[in-house]
């Protein structure tokens, strides 16, 4: 019979997941930018970041306001062994007449009530740092303040709607002066009680309220958060859910005594859901369906009495006392007799389903909203099971005797496809408040901590002259006869006098040897009106012990690989010009001349440093006896490149390397080359400007994991430049800062895993990647490397990837605009219009970042100069069959 009178509060599995999909819609209209302003599902941004990590210490003081009562408590996190947490608390009054009074004596009722307790714990002398946990709808725009949107539950004082409760606590403590307190955070308690909960769970990412109100918050993608600036991460968000249904989008789900309550509600029209399921309602629902019953004969026999008829007569905890398994019934029987009705047996068996029919009705609707957030969730994370806890805080969900089980049990059913932890939040929302102050405390001390040691990667102008004023002293006293002994700059002549000039003709043999990869190419060049250039190419590698055998192995090793080269290609019985890119410093003495002056990036062959690496060749295709092949030019890397843009570009007369090393070359002055005979024309000189700094003259700008980098390389104290801006290195800068800023508890917990402690595991790619990617698939990348880290972990490791990659290119850009003013110089001009072949876009230059910044780092230094870059599509193995076509070119001349 009950049931029946009652059917339009029972709702069915269809009705509930119809309700959480109406549910969905509006979170996701109070997200959107176009939709939020009238939604009436608010979804609040909270500026709460993080979940705590196990790493907040300090002495904290959390506020609670937001129900009859106002609790402060005090709150020590301490680092003995294991994270501990004592808390002391004092509960205070707040009377009707204050909640109801203006918004200056509710704030001086609070700050009066905190100078009590600071009093009594006597830190009265002390600026503790302070979290205050305000459970109304506020709007905020940074974590330190609350613009109060509008009043909820009993509270309604004047002045406050539309204020920030900051300003207003502030003003009041200020007033008083007696003490000094820093409002660090203000929280909703449904943050709080998630943060309280996230303290002993990392998974929980939902925050639940169902007592005197109900509410939730849940940790969302920034990216679906128009409201706020930023993609990167995630930031709690406060749903206000309490406000579900004030469009009418529940109206078909609202019985008769639901529009009853509200109409004698202290806020008409406003919170409906909330006045469906949460506690300040319950109660006063069951009297109002009791008082209808009796009217109509169905109970007590009718019999109304005055106390029956009284608002508030019949409270929630009366409804959680009669839903008991074994008194309940005596307690219905207890309850009704002070009401004066005389109930019968049946009467309080009538009583009780009605109590149980309205509180189902309450786990059910919370059910689905729940499994809205859940779904929500599961989605961001694409993701076909979702694991999470939801923190629940609340008198009604606490003490009601069914209600927890009932509210698991139907999420359960709606959600199959999540496993959901419903934890209980111990302590209520005030730790949580302390949390989230310590969060932020933690997070602000991290960040300043963070931008000190990333500031000595920062930059100045001043800095870069300078670095810039060096480079170019370097380079003369490489070039001076005087002191080109002790010079680090080496400025090695390399006897290419001029770039292409379009005659160029016929087939040619390029080696290519400069990393792990070797290449052997045939380029066809032909002249005419229509140049074409032909490649033919193959790959081989070249195994770490033949890198760093014997120099007789390692010729044998190439030797093999061309004559495998020439099968390939049917080319054995022809002896072609050959030209081999060697990219490792040598002097030169001619063009077919090259001694190897010492290894680099990783090679340690023995008995090739001071030889004539030609004559290595030349002895190695001896001791073959297949095959022979004309040596006409050994050409550095950098040169290469700089011929292959100027076959394209004849103004190209810069060549630049920034891939697994770094170095240029560039057309200088014979008068100025005072190692070569000869006053005329130009001749290309090889700067070898990896060694710069190799004297000390860096050593202010080098950090401390420049040092450690350098220390663990194969050439501890060699090419130092070289270390700071090329990709072999950038990887190990950034493990090196990375290692540090866990050690000190920034990063992966402080949890160093095996993988951070591998050399070269960030290979450079993963920066250029790290510095483009959005934070998931930073994530992802990190997660590939056996590194699992949290949103706030990525943000950082992709600042750290920016810092370091963005002084590389400057100090590239800073050495650039060294050689290009000297060549204006050279040259007498007002301007230099000119360009530079920077290689096929291998490692850095495909950083977009990095080009931009190094073009932008040479325009400042060098305002007189136009610089081009170029990208050479073929990188230096077609440059250096090019040089060969110039040298035989040259050759049959002098002939």
């Amino acid at each position: 019979q009950i049931d029946k009178y009652l059917y339009a509060m029972r709702l069915s599995d269809e009705t509930l997941l119809d309700v959480m999909a109406r549910f969905r819609r509006e979170m996701k209209n109070g997200l959107s930018r176009d939709f939020n302003p009238t939604a009436v599902v608010k979804m609040l941004p909270t500026f709460v970041r993080s979940i705590p990590d196990g790493s907040e210490k300090g002495d904290f003081i959390a506020l609670d306001l937001g129900g009859s009562y106002f609790r402060i408590l005090r709150v020590k996190v301490s680092h003995e062994k294991k994270q501990t947490v004592q808390m002391e608390s004092e509960i205070y009054n707040t009377p009707e007449d204050i909640m109801h009074g203006s918004g200056t004596r509710l704030f001086d009722h609070v700050a009066e009530c905190l100078g009590d307790f600071m009093e009594k714990q006597q830190i009265k002398d002390k600026k503790l740092p302070v979290g205050f946990t305000f459970s109304f709808p506020c709007r905020q725009s940074k974590l330190d303040e609350g613009i109060l949107i509008t009043w909820t539950k009993r509270f309604k004082a004047s002045g406050v709607e539309g204020a920030d409760v900051v300003r207003l606590l502030n003003k009041a403590i200020k007033k008083r002066g007696d003490y000094d307190a820093d409002i660090m955070a203000v929280v909703n308690d449904t943050v709080g009680t998630m943060m309280t909960c996230g303290f002993d769970d990392q998974r929980c990412e939902v925050g639940l309220i169902i007592g005197t109100g109900t509410n939730a918050c849940y940790m969302e993608e920034m990216r679906h958060i128009d409201l706020v600036e930023g993609d990167e991460g995630r930031m709690c968000i406060n749903t206000e859910w309490g406000a579900f249904g004030d469009d009418g989008s529940l109206e078909d789900i609202r019985t008769e005594f639901d529009r009853e309550i509200d109409r004698g509600s202290l806020n008409p029209g406003k919170q409906l859901f909330e006045k469906m399921v949460s506690g300040l309602y319950m109660g006063e629902l069951v009297r109002l369906i009791l008082v209808k019953m009796a009217k109509e004969g169905l109970l007590f026999e009718g019999r109304i009495t005055p106390e029956l008829l009284t608002k508030g007569k019949f409270e929630t905890k009366h409804v959680s006392a009669i839903e008991k398994s074994k008194e309940g019934l005596n307690k219905a029987k207890e309850i009704l007799t002070r009401l004066g009705v005389e109930p019968s047996h049946e009467d309080c068996i009538a009583v009780q389903h009605v109590c149980t029919i309205v509180s189902f009705r309450s786990a059910n609707l919370v059910a689905s909203t729940l499994g809205a957030i859940l779904n929500q969730l599961r989605d961001n994370k694409g993701v076909g099971r979702l694991r999470t806890t939801v923190g629940v805080d609340g008198s009604l969900y606490k003490m009601h005797p069914q209600y927890a089980r009932r509210l698991h049990k139907t999420t359960r059913r709606l959600v199959p496809d999540s496993e959901v932890r419903f934890l209980l939040s111990e302590s209520g929302s005030g730790k949580g408040a302390a949390m989230v102050t310590a969060v932020a405390y933690r997070l602000l001390e991290q960040h300043r901590l963070i931008d000190e040691t990333l500031a000595e990667f920062k930059l100045t102008h001043e800095q870069l002259l300078q670095v810039k004023k060096r480079m170019r002293a370097e380079m003369e006293a490489g070039l001076k006869k005087k002191t080109h002994e002790t010079a680090k700059v080496k400025m090695l002549p390399t006897f290419v006098r001029s770039t292409p000039d379009g005659t160029e003709n016929g087939d040619f043999l390029a080696l290519d040897l400069g990393g792990t990869n070797f290449r052997v190419l045939l380029v066809k060049i032909r002249s005419g009106k229509r140049r074409t250039v032909e490649m033919h190419n193959k790959i081989y590698a070249i195994p770490i012990e033949v890198m760093q055998g014997t120099g007789e192995e390692l010729f044998d090793h190439i030797v093999t690989c061309i004559s495998d080269f020439l099968d390939y290609m049917g080319i054995k019985g022809a002896r072609l010009p050959l030209g081999f890119t060697f990219s490792f410093p040598c002097k030169q003495t001619s063009l077919d001349a090259g001694i190897l002056l010492n290894w680099t990036k990783g090679f340690k062959a023995t008995d090739c440093e001071g030889e004539d690496v030609v004559y290595l060749l030349r002895e190695g295709i001896k001791r073959r006896e297949e095959f022979d092949l004309d040596v006409v030019a050994v050409v550095n890397d950098t040169v290469g490149t700089m011929m292959t843009c100027a076959y394209e570009d004849p103004n190209c007369e810069i060549g630049l390397i920034v891939g697994t090393g770094s170095n240029a070359c560039y057309m200088e002055e014979m008068r100025n080359i005072e190692m070569v005979d000869g006053e005329q024309g130009r001749m290309c000189v090889n700067t070898e400007w990896g060694a710069f700094g190799d004297n000390g003259c860096l050593d202010d700008i080098r950090t401390i994991y420049d040092k450690a980098v350098d220390d663990f390389s194969l050439n501890a104290g060699k090419q130092r430049y070289e270390k700071m801006i090329s990709g072999m290195y950038l990887g190990e800068i950034v493990r090196n800062i990375l290692i540090d800023f866990t050690k000190r508890g920034f990063l992966f917990r402080g949890q160093i895993s095996e993988t951070l402690k591998t050399r070269h595991i960030f290979e450079t790619k993963f920066l250029s990647q790290i510095e483009r990617l959005a934070l998931l698939q930073v994530r992802t990348i990190l997660q590939q490397l056996g590194l699992n880290s949290t949103c706030d972990d990525s943000i950082i490791v992709k600042t750290v990837c920016g810092a370091v990659s963005r002084r590389a290119a400057q100090l590239c850009g800073a050495g650039m605009a060294a050689i290009v003013d000297k060549i204006r110089e050279n040259r007498g001009l007002e301007r230099l219009e000119i360009t530079v072949g920077p290689p096929s876009p291998t490692a850095l230059i495909s950083f977009h970042s990095f080009s931009r910044i190094m073009h932008q780092t040479v325009k400042d230094l060098a305002p007189n100069c136009d610089v081009t870059f170029l990208l050479s599509e073929d990188g230096s193995g077609k440059g250096a069959a090019l040089i060969t076509a110039v040298g035989c070119r040259l050759r049959e001349a002098e002939q």
